[in-house]
């Protein structure tokens, strides 16, 4: 029997201000005259974001929403956008890539011809570079949908009813400058953001400040909705696909998303279950932050006792660096800085600790040591395995170690060193895609035990994940 599970049609999150009539209804009416169905949640989003007071004028002058990739969240704005078009709106459609852009634009106009409607008798489209619309021509509308890729500049001098922020995770702070203004001129304005949550990687930051200023009532006449996880948790638990993914039973499969997680569980949490980082991504650790995760005492580990190691060369000052992290009794991880010393120096005394007992795995960074240490490992035959990680694992093994001390499940016994390196760290830019490693804010620290650290906890935390790639001997 074919299973029957739908995923959670309500938001696990949102704040939706009290109203008693919408417009959403006609917006559903419009679009499932074409070939198209809409499924519950989305007629339950529309309603609220639709809705209206006793003058006719939108209830929530902002609305954002934020639903997990492939649930079909943009086809809100497919729906409002042709309701706008049909009601004698103007609207603005932007988002962040031109093929997002593009695309809406040709959706709208096959679901145009579906619903009955003619180009040239109904409405006329256009495509340059960069730039589409379509206008309604009917009883001499001035309705119009204009699509555009967002920049700095793009809108300036233009008005507008509607503004639509699709891919609002990459909506930037000077990007809302040139927008923010064109429904100022609006008798009705509405400015509607859809996305997923921030990654490690993207660019914008409205989009996450506008969450925490509606759910905190700090916006007015605003409206938001989520399907997420409250903190970071198992990416591969079906129930939860269940509970973040509302399309989950109806165009989304268990199969599509089984098949798509990898070893990354920030960016899982974060792209398959709606998860929202609790903290700045751009920003440095404070010495409170850290001294919150201090321990008394001796750490217990968990049996049977697994102890994983970051190895880190270092360029600029020609050191090696040693920390190793450890699962404890109550689930956090312990990490801790076991040495630093000059390359000149060799790597038997690395080798003496991974020869320990019970080291399970090594993550070794750095182009001028990383090759030799694997090779020496080798050649004396420890046990302990060897990892050389790629630039997208060190940047994973960053954003992990910050989201997990964030969420408390790190500690450590406030050795000075490494307390030293970590509250005078500042992020620096590594690889093509926006990740981050550290650089240190006082002349004198040394930020590979930092780097070190995250390297160690990211193996310790991730040891399922990433057996099948280890180097074995």
């Amino acid at each position: 029997m074919a299973d029957s599970r739908k995923g959670r049609q309500t938001p696990t999150v949102s704040l939706v201000l009290p109203y008693t009539e919408s417009r959403g209804a006609e917006a559903i009416a419009l679009y499932n005259q074409s070939d198209r169905e809409t499924m519950p949640w989305q007629e339950l989003m529309l309603e609220d974001i639709m809705a209206v007071n006793d003058d006719g004028l939108w209830i929530h002058m902002k609305f954002g929403w934020s639903i997990p990739r492939r649930n079909g969240k943009s086809e809100l704005l497919i729906m409002r956008s042709i309701w706008d078009l049909l009601h004698g709106r103007r609207t603005l459609y932007t988002a962040h890539r031109e093929t997002t852009s593009a695309m809406a634009w040709e959706k709208i106009l096959r679901l145009l011809g579906k619903m009955g409607y003619r180009e040239d008798d109904d409405f006329k489209s256009y495509k340059s570079a960069g730039r589409r619309s379509i206008e309604w021509m009917r009883d001499g509308s001035e309705a119009v949908i204009n699509f555009r890729t967002r920049t700095a500049s793009g809108g300036l001098g233009e008005g507008y009813d509607t503004l639509i922020i699709d891919e609002a995770q990459e909506y930037t702070a000077d990007q809302e400058t040139a927008l923010k203004y064109v429904v100022t001129d609006s008798k009705n304005p509405q400015t509607l953001m859809c996305g997923t949550p921030p990654t490690v990687v993207s660019s914008g930051d409205v989009f996450l400040k506008l969450r925490k200023r509606i759910l905190t009532g700090i916006e007015e006449d605003a409206g938001w909705a989520e399907w997420s996880v409250p903190a970071l948790t198992d990416a591969h638990d079906p129930a939860l696909w269940y509970e973040t993914n509302p399309s989950l039973g109806y165009i989304l499969t268990e199969r599509t998303i089984r098949s798509e997680l990898g070893d990354d569980q920030v960016d899982d949490n974060i792209q398959r279950l709606g998860l929202w980082l609790t903290y700045s991504q751009k920003s440095a650790i404070s010495r409170k932050e850290w001294d919150a995760c201090l321990i008394d005492g001796k750490p217990e580990p968990s049996e049977p006792v697994r102890v994983f190691y970051g190895v880190k060369y270092t360029k600029n000052t020609g050191n090696a660096v040693l920390c190793a992290a450890v699962r404890l009794d109550d689930g956090r991880i312990f990490v801790e800085g076991i040495d630093c010393r000059p390359v000149r120096e060799g790597d038997d005394w690395i080798i003496a600790f991974l020869r320990s007992p019970g080291a399970d795995t090594a993550v070794i960074d750095g182009a001028s040591g990383q090759n030799i240490l694997r090779d020496a490992m080798q050649d004396a035959d420890v046990q302990c395995r060897a990892l050389l990680p790629k630039v997208g694992q060190i940047v994973t093994a960053n954003a992990l170690f910050e989201q997990s001390l964030f969420a408390g499940q790190i500690c450590h016994a406030g050795q000075p060193s490494l307390t030293q390196a970590v509250t005078n760290s500042e992020h620096r830019a590594i690889g093509a895609s926006g990740g981050y490693g550290y650089a240190t804010v006082l002349e004198g620290a040394e930020p590979a035990l930092l780097e070190a650290a995250a390297l160690a906890h990211w193996a310790c935390a991730n040891v399922r994940d990433y057996e099948e790639q280890v180097i074995t001997y």
